[in-house]
């Protein structure tokens, strides 16, 4: 494993988003109010070192990461490259409706297809991933892992 120093980090998220924009989906793991792990599919999108995502304002993900903010993601690139991404990081619903409104253009499809209503529709939710760790490796972990942690 090589931990990656300051000065490489932005080789390493300009490489780790172009692994995920191979994968789509990712599984984001929270925990529920009892302390247990649940996991669900969304698709994030990178804007520089953050990484955002888009959901239901009612749903489990949004109180959960009210509770919690420590998240997980995991990404798996399917063969033949067998790249995997974790990220590991600090999760907030934002609030900001001129943030919300930014940020709707940020997110790589088109919202407008589950919020009609725009970025004030009142069902949307916008999370924000504050990364604290991420690792980027081949072959499930085993080649070639780089991993920053934050200071």
């Amino acid at each position: 494993m090589a931990l990656i120093q300051p000065h490489e980090r932005e080789d390493l998220l300009r490489d780790v988003e172009a692994a995920t924009k191979q994968a789509i989906w990712c599984a984001l793991a929270t925990a529920t109010p009892e302390g247990e792990p649940r996991v669900r599919m969304v698709h994030p999108t990178w804007e520089g070192p953050v990484l955002w995502f888009a959901t239901g304002t009612g749903t489990a993900k949004v109180d959960q990461i009210r509770r919690q903010p420590m998240v997980d993601l995991q990404f798996q690139v399917a063969p033949p490259d067998f790249v995997h991404v974790l990220v590991r990081g600090r999760a907030r619903i934002e609030e900001d409706p001129a943030e919300k409104k930014r940020v709707w253009d940020v997110i790589d499809y088109d919202l407008g297809d589950f919020w009609p209503g725009g970025p004030t529709d009142p069902n949307y939710a916008l999370v924000r991933i504050d990364p604290t760790r991420v690792e980027l490796s081949r072959m499930f972990g085993s080649q070639d892992k780089r991993v920053w942690r934050a200071p």
